[in-house]
């Protein structure tokens, strides 16, 4: 039987960290609350210049554009990795970075090795200990990503690739689907995928373009690609936090569970002792008697 001294101990450490990892639980919650407030509305901003994009593109037909093109295809991609800056969420950061890794692997092995530009710690932390070059680390972003942050990432992205610096940029982040649902992804940034409008017109528009469809694509298309980028930015956010949430409430109930498990044997153990005592006090008395 275990020394109810030890068990004593033993259950007031758990229920320190109870209380550790509860208070996490609130803290993730008010950030995801947060986080997805922000994204939640930027949507409709995305949705909008997509649609824009959409409808200039087919009032205008074809009309090409560098952002829409590879302009040098023997130059390496760049695969961009958003991980966390801190740990304790669950397996959100081991997802990315395993799809990172495959991703790397396999583009290297059908071309040049790609540009591995890191952001978050952790992801930083992991490539290092891989013994992997980084082309660039960022480490200075927060829980809550500014697009004055991630708008000098992207126009640096655009023009490398415009100089033919770079053959593709690609992003690998965790892509958000509700509370309980978030899957690893990897998407293309560049070069802008040809956007499809909605569903087609019974009576098509035609448009009259002031100034003309370059002019507009010029300022568009850029803008496209660095809300793109500050999305995946607020997709990982969001995620983070909801990881987080998820695995502190784990961490909470299993904590409760061994404080009602060690309560348990502390109770026997007391009840063990009490009762030997009884038997000590009994033989006693039926020695003396």
């Amino acid at each position: 039987m275990a020394n109810r001294r030890v068990l004593v101990k033993r259950r007031k450490a758990i229920q320190n960290i109870r209380k550790i990892t509860r208070t996490m639980q609130l803290i993730a919650t008010a950030r995801f609350q947060a986080a997805f407030g922000r994204a939640t509305a930027s949507k409709p901003y995305v949705a909008r210049l997509t649609e824009l994009v959409a409808e200039l593109s087919r009032g205008a037909g074809q009309v090409s554009h560098p952002l829409l093109s590879v302009p040098a295809p023997e130059a390496p991609t760049a695969l961009l990795v958003l991980a966390s800056n801190r740990g304790l969420c669950g397996g959100y950061n081991s997802n990315v970075l395993r799809t990172a890794v495959a991703a790397l692997e396999e583009r290297s092995a059908a071309g040049p090795a790609p540009e591995l530009h890191v952001f978050g710690k952790k992801g930083a932390a992991y490539f290092r200990f891989q013994r992997r070059a980084m082309a660039s680390q960022h480490l200075d972003l927060g829980d809550a990503p500014r697009f004055e942050e991630i708008e000098p990432v992207a126009a640096e992205l655009m023009a490398r690739f415009l100089a033919g610096e770079l053959s593709a940029v690609e992003v690998v982040h965790m892509r958000f689907h509700s509370a309980g649902l978030q899957r690893p992804e990897i998407f293309q940034l560049l070069p802008l995928q040809p956007v499809e409008s909605g569903a087609p017109q019974a009576f098509p528009v035609e448009y009259e373009l002031r100034p003309d469809a370059r002019a507009l694509l010029d300022e568009l298309l850029p803008a496209s690609v660095r809300i793109r980028l500050f999305q995946a930015f607020q997709d990982a956010a969001i995620s983070e936090q909801s990881a987080r949430m998820v695995a502190m409430k784990a961490a909470t109930d299993a904590a409760e569970e061994m404080i009602r498990t060690l309560t348990r044997q502390y109770n026997r153990a007391r009840q063990t002792h009490i009762t030997m005592e009884l038997l000590d006090i009994i033989g006693g008395a039926n020695a003396l008697a």
